[in-house]
């Protein structure tokens, strides 16, 4: 893991939106609302880093990771992406314009079983972004396939078998070996190890950060289980309805969490100890994305809520060295 320099960063994330337009059914198809998947969300990542993004299923972890490899069309915002000492905003480029990009761009997916196609063998998964980006071909390519396939512990010799033939672990590793293959600058871990069983998310935490340390690979590291974050990340983004609530180093955010939903979420986490353990009352559900309260997000379920929160949506406030989307905070308030 490496903490942020005061290099530029490889990737800059301004006020990046992602709505989901929701349409009534009938004669007439008028559209009635807007799901705010992503709202107004700003970052940077830095090279080498490790930034862990988490929150709640729904939260819109997975649409941020996806609409900044523009894998989905961000609604408005603007995605920097600085490589080669070139600038480029990923949000305002055509297809055509984008392909050359994906090199340098790659996606591990959650589900290791819907993320390959079953009617391709392992060898030809793997080497497929090398022959699209016409990277390599006949001789060059399977060894370059067979290469990476050990280097993600899997033997080589099973290139021509198909992925019904493996477990969901050997599965994942196949993905990472996909998204390594073209040795990417950024890759983005989609709940890399949230299918798999407890010993195997392990293996696959230690592999990615070994590999990491040996391509120079900067990770945006997307999960809900805050604990997994943890042993990844060198600064963790917390979100919340489609926003970011608080953005800290990691030792940091463990230590003193400021917004009341991070102290939700570590409440949540198993401790050995039970006197140790973290107990942060919250009230109500999830928000609707579609139908989001005014002011901020999370006051229908904070116990903090004052008449400001009720009517305006903070902004990320810079709080002791972190960012905090709270009102307590930029009042100066104390819990």
């Amino acid at each position: 893991m490496t903490q942020p320099t005061e290099t530029a960063p490889l990737l800059e994330i301004k006020t990046l939106t992602k709505h989901f337009p929701v349409y009534r059914q009938g004669l007439v198809r008028r559209e009635i609302g807007r799901v705010r998947a992503v709202d107004n969300v700003s970052f940077n990542l830095y090279p080498g880093e490790t930034l862990g993004l988490v929150g709640e299923s729904g939260c819109g972890k997975t649409t941020t990771g996806r609409t900044i490899l523009r894998a989905l069309t961000p609604s408005s915002g603007e995605v920097w992406f600085n490589s080669a000492d070139t600038r480029t905003n990923l949000a305002g480029l055509e297809s055509k314009q984008l392909k050359p990009l994906r090199r340098q761009m790659q996606m591990i997916f959650q589900d290791p079983f819907s993320s390959l196609n079953p009617r391709m063998t392992i060898g030809d998964i793997v080497g497929e972004p090398l022959r699209i980006h016409r990277m390599a071909r006949g001789a060059v390519l399977r060894a370059q396939v067979a290469e990476m396939l050990h280097r993600v512990g899997l033997n080589p010799e099973h290139a021509s078998r198909y992925p019904h033939a493996f477990s969901g672990g050997q599965r994942q590793r196949v993905g990472i070996a996909r998204a390594l293959v073209m040795r990417p600058q950024l890759v983005i871990a989609d709940e890399a190890v949230s299918a798999l069983d407890v010993s195997v998310q392990a293996q696959i935490i230690n592999l990615l950060e070994e590999l990491q340390t040996e391509f120079n690979l900067t990770l945006l590291f997307i999960a809900h289980d805050i604990s997994v974050v943890r042993h990844m990340c060198d600064r963790i983004a917390v979100m919340y309805a489609g926003k970011i609530v608080e953005l800290a180093k990691t030792d940091e955010l463990f230590e003193n969490p400021c917004h009341p939903y991070t102290r939700l979420l570590l409440s949540a986490v198993p401790l050995p100890d039970p006197d140790k353990k973290m107990h942060f009352p919250a009230k109500g559900q999830v928000v609707d994305l579609s139908r989001l309260p005014t002011g901020c997000a999370f006051h229908p379920r904070c116990i903090h809520c004052k008449e400001n929160c009720r009517t305006y949506t903070p902004d990320l406030y810079d709080h002791e060295g972190r960012q905090v989307a709270c009102h307590l905070y930029a009042e100066q308030d104390q819990f």
